[in-house]
C-alpha cells in the first residue's frame, strides 16, 4: 500500500472562519494520525502562532513554516532545514522596500529564535500583529514605537521580509523586487481582504514545495496529497501527486487542483484525510 504524506495549508484551508482548527477537524485528524496517517502543515505563519493553532492536534512530523524558509518540530520546539537569504540579496530587497516607502517586517534567525525588525511607520494592523505575538517564546521583536528598527549589519540570516499594506503599495514594491536575483517574492491577498496586499520575500531556494520534498524523503512517503487555497500554495500543489483545493480557493488554485472539496468552514480537509485513509 502506498505511504501517503498529507500536507495542508492553514489559513483559508484547514483553519475555519475564525482562523482556528475546529473541534471536529482536530478530532478527525487526531483519529487519522492515531491510525498511522502522516500529516503536517505548510504555512506562511511562524511557530509563534502555529504552536497555538495546532496545539490540539498530535502532529508528529516537522511543520513547514514561513512558506518553506524553515521546518519546525512541535515536539522539541527546534528548527531544521533553515533557508536564509544571501546578505547581498537581502540588502537589495531592503533598499527596494524603502524606495517604495513600504513598511515591512524583516525576520532573521539567531540562537534558534526568530528576531523581528521593521522599517517604516507602524500601521494599526502591524501594531496588532506585534501585540498578539510579543509574548511568544518563538519570536522576539526589535521594533521601537516609531517602527524604524536599527537593522543588524550585515544582513545575514534573513529568513524573509513580510509586508501587509495597501494593495497598490505592496504590488509596486513586488514589481521591482521580482527583478532581484537570488530571492523568491510572492504577492497575494488573504484573510485581510482585497484592499490589503501581502508581500513575502524569501531566498530563491525557499518554498513550501522544496521543504515538502525533503519531508517526503525523510518519512519515506511514496506520494504527496496537498491542500491549499491561495497563490503561495501553488508550488506545493504543482509538485503533489494529488492537488486538492478547498471550495473557497482562488481561481488560479482551483485550476491547478485535481480535486475540489468543501470550503474551509466545513472541516473538509480533515474529513477528506479521515475518509481517504
Amino acid at each position: 500500500m502506498a505511504k501517503t504524506l498529507y500536507v495542508s495549508d492553514l489559513d483559508g484551508t484547514l483553519l475555519g472562519e475564525d482562523s482556528r482548527v475546529s473541534a471536529e477537524s482536530a478530532s478527525l485528524l487526531n483519529g487519522a494520525i492515531a491510525r498511522g496517517a502522516l500529516f503536517t502543515a505548510a504555512t506562511a505563519r511562524t511557530p509563534a502562532t502555529v504552536s497555538i493553532l495546532l496545539s490540539g492536534i498530535q502532529v508528529a512530523l516537522p511543520i513547514v513554516v514561513m512558506t518553506g524558509a524553515a521546518m519546525w518540530n512541535p515536539a522539541s520546539g527546534l528548527y531544521s532545514d533553515v533557508v536564509t537569504m544571501h546578505p547581498g540579496t537581502a540588502d537589495e530587497v531592503l533598499r527596494a522596500i524603502r524606495a517604495h516607502s513600504l513598511p515591512a517586517f524583516m525576520f532573521t534567525m539567531r540562537e534558534g529564535v526568530i528576531q523581528t525588525y521593521h522599517t517604516g511607520t507602524l500601521s494599526p494592523l502591524e501594531e496588532e500583529f506585534i501585540a498578539t505575538r510579543s509574548l511568544s517564546p518563538y519570536k522576539r521583536f526589535h521594533v521601537p514605537a516609531d517602527g524604524e528598527s536599527e537593522m543588524p549589519a550585515p544582513l545575514s540570516d534573513v529568513l524573509l521580509f513580510y509586508a501587509m499594506q495597501p494593495s497598490a503599495m505592496a504590488a509596486g514594491a513586488y514589481s521591482d523586487i521580482v527583478k532581484i536575483d537570488g530571492c523568491n517574492p510572492i504577492y497575494y491577498h488573504d484573510q485581510f481582504g482585497p484592499d490589503t496586499g501581502i508581500l513575502e520575500v524569501f531566498s530563491a531556494d525557499a518554498s513550501k514545495a522544496n521543504a515538502v520534498r525533503k519531508l517526503k524523503a525523510a518519512t519515506g512517503a511514496d506520494r504527496i496529497v496537498a491542500f491549499g487555497d491561495n497563490l503561495n500554495d501553488l508550488p506545493l500543489l504543482r509538485m503533489a501527486d494529488v492537488a486538492i483545493a478547498v471550495e473557497n480557493a482562488v481561481d488560479e488554485v482551483k485550476a491547478e487542483a485535481d480535486i475540489i472539496i468543501g470550503p474551509n468552514t466545513s472541516d473538509a480537509v480533515a474529513r477528506y484525510i479521515h475518509d481517504n485513509l
